[in-house]
């Protein structure tokens, strides 16, 4: 068998199988959506910590204050 050949089979095969899938449980929804909140509640809590915040106001203030 050549690799063309193998190749076509494997990407029909591929294909099989993404037609096959008929998208997300409500379950599957619901985990991701708290996956997605907690996420956002631990990045939220880094950049408002106080060492993130002091950072960004030194770069912003370096920044309006770089000379032209």
């Amino acid at each position: 068998m050549t690799f063309k050949v193998w190749l076509r089979g494997w990407w029909r095969a591929r294909r099989t199988a993404a037609r096959g899938d008929e998208g997300m449980t409500t379950s599957e929804y619901a985990v991701g959506t708290i996956a997605a909140a907690a996420f956002a509640a631990v990045l939220y809590k880094i950049v408002t910590s106080g060492a993130v915040s002091g950072a960004l106001e030194s770069v912003i203030g370096k920044a309006l204050d770089a000379p032209f």
